[in-house]
């Protein structure tokens, strides 16, 4: 069980794919540090591992778009822990409108949450992890970050920046024993389309295709530890960035349509 006693830090763990990686981990005898804004579902997710697994799990509540905080709470984190082995950045919300409806507000939030947040964990975990000399970075992105679709222009552009950070890093770490690693799901069945969707349109137009949040995880607890640099969820999702970049005017013509029903 490679992930024994591994110490693992999950953003955004109160719900969704964070509660499913914390619940996974644990399973496998891994200390999830349980990170994310509601105190009482972390709490209440702290005690059912520590019930269910025996594993001494931690929780902070943090809201990763307040630097300030962050520092504080890595900090405290950093002191209590021995060591920190895993950074999983899977805080994130998105807004499902076209770029005129959408608000500046809610461009900048998107923005403060799912790039300058991940960017603040990051930043805040790494000299821990290079003074240690091993590590693993996995930052949870979007197949829209790969290919932009209608009526999510400001999301798509925070998993662009993701993505581009990720790459980035991934190199400036390159022989330093830090992995870093990049995940890239389509439309998951979790909480997150109670904001981005509204309405509903998109999911029913989906649901056919939407993966389950504890497959997800389970394929993301089993690249820890690999040398994965970027994980397509599902595998066949990652023809469609291949497609898109050989033939972007046939793929807009032909895939517009139906990536405009959100």
């Amino acid at each position: 069980m490679k992930l024994q006693g591994k110490t693992i830090v999950i953003t955004g763990a109160s719900s969704g794919i964070g509660e499913q990686l914390a619940l996974q981990a644990a399973a496998e005898g891994a200390v999830p540090i349980l990170m994310a804004r509601s105190e009482g579902k972390l709490q209440a997710l702290q005690e059912n591992i520590q019930r269910a697994y025996g594993v001494p799990s931690r929780y902070y509540v943090l809201d990763v778009s307040d630097e300030e905080m962050v520092r504080q709470v890595f900090g405290r984190l950093l002191q209590d822990v021995e060591a920190v082995d895993v950074l999983i950045n899977n805080a994130g919300f998105g807004i499902f409108k076209t770029f005129e409806e959408a608000s500046l507000q809610d461009v900048k939030n998107m923005f403060a949450v799912n790039v300058f947040g991940l960017v603040a964990c990051t930043q805040a975990v790494l000299p821990h992890m290079k003074r240690r000399g091993k590590g693993h970075i996995i930052n949870i992105a979007s197949l829209a970050g790969k290919i932009a679709t209608p009526k999510s222009s400001a999301y798509s552009a925070t998993k662009h920046a993701v993505l581009g950070f990720t790459n980035s890093l991934r190199m400036e770490l390159d022989g330093t024993g830090i992995r870093v690693t990049a995940v890239n799901p389509g439309p998951i069945e979790t909480g997150f389309f109670d904001i981005a969707d509204e309405s509903g349109t998109y999911v029913q137009n989906v649901k056919g295709f939407m993966l389950r949040a504890d497959a997800v995880a389970a394929r993301i607890l089993r690249a820890i530890g690999t040398n994965k640099r970027e994980l397509h969820l599902p595998r066949w999702m990652g023809l469609g960035p291949v497609i898109f970049s050989l033939f972007p005017r046939l793929f807009e013509g032909v895939a517009g349509k139906a990536l405009n029903k959100k």
